[in-house]
């Protein structure tokens, strides 16, 4: 669960930005301002740099030197930012400028009072479980990677059904023809998994979802599972394969291709403005009380 925030320690704070929008530039030019007037030391991830004309950095000099990363977009900006940061501990607060936004917390309209009461300290942290993954092909590594939301091995551009098996810490659990296979954290539990009728898990409960893709029997269900465990998906037959993680990373997969997956010693480091709650936002994503709302 969130743990409440003692003294504030973000000073140094980075800003990441959607590309390619000018209500993100109009934001950034904002925030921008709104901090030097906090006088907090900015630091502006390179790309985003370039579309307001100032000088930024990488993320390997982002993560040596910020206190938080502040990302104005959407759940897939900050994908793509706590990927980059998670290996430097670098906590990560979005503002929502995007379309559902599970993961942005802050309005637009309310960006300069949420992110006002984070620096005077009000807040909470949470820890996010990350995914280690890898592609073993014969005894060679393929691709090692990180995943906040799942990794899924899927069919290809061909659109037709794969067949692969699947064990849990060494244990054959089903061998299944289908579109794909998702294995989901808490946090993807609400993206990609939940379109394919995966369950939702808590961010606190200690789980992992596998989610079956367009299963060829009706049989087939989606399973938690500890996220101790360690997932192997082997491909047995695919005339075209693929693999992807957070929708970001891309690797074709070979017959005979394993596809491994367990828990990151890693974690992603959330940063809640106050009034977070889990369930509220889960109701306001997903509409939960509309149907009742409207029939009183």
């Amino acid at each position: 669960m969130p743990q409440a925030a003692g003294k504030p320690s973000f000073g140094r704070i980075a800003l990441v930005g959607k590309l390619g929008s000018p209500e993100i530039v109009a934001s950034l030019r904002e925030l921008i301002a709104f901090l030097r007037q906090r006088r907090c030391e900015i630091f502006i991830e390179k790309e985003t740099a370039e579309i307001i004309g100032e000088r930024g950095l990488d993320y390997a000099a982002i993560g040596a030197a910020a206190d938080l990363a502040v990302v104005i977009g959407g759940d897939g900006t900050l994908l793509a930012a706590a990927r980059n940061l998670v290996r430097h501990r670098v906590p990560v607060v979005g503002v929502n400028q995007g379309r559902v936004g599970f993961m942005t917390d802050i309005g637009h309209r309310d960006m300069q009072a949420g992110i006002g009461a984070i620096l005077e300290g009000s807040y909470t942290i949470e820890d996010r479980a990350v995914l280690d993954a890898e592609i073993i092909r014969g005894r060679e590594s393929v691709l090692r990677t990180l995943a906040l939301n799942e990794a899924v091995v899927g069919k290809g551009s061909q659109g037709r059904l794969i067949e692969f098996d699947l064990s849990l810490d060494g244990e054959f659990v089903y061998s299944l023809r289908a579109d794909g296979v998702i294995v989901a954290t808490p946090t993807g539990s609400t993206a990609y998994a939940l379109s394919a009728q995966g369950p939702i898990l808590h961010p606190a409960v200690p789980a992992l979802a596998l989610v079956p893709l367009a299963p060829h029997t009706l049989s087939a269900r989606p399973v938690s599972v500890s996220d101790r465990s360690v997932i192997e998906i082997s491909l047995k037959h695919a005339l075209d394969a693929r693999a992807h993680f957070d929708g970001l990373a891309l690797a074709d997969m070979q017959e005979g291709d394993r596809l491994v997956v367990k828990r990151s010693s890693d974690v992603v480091r959330f940063v809640h403005p106050p009034g977070y709650r889990y369930f509220a936002t889960l109701r306001e994503k997903l509409g939960w009380s509309e149907v009742l709302a409207k029939q009183e």
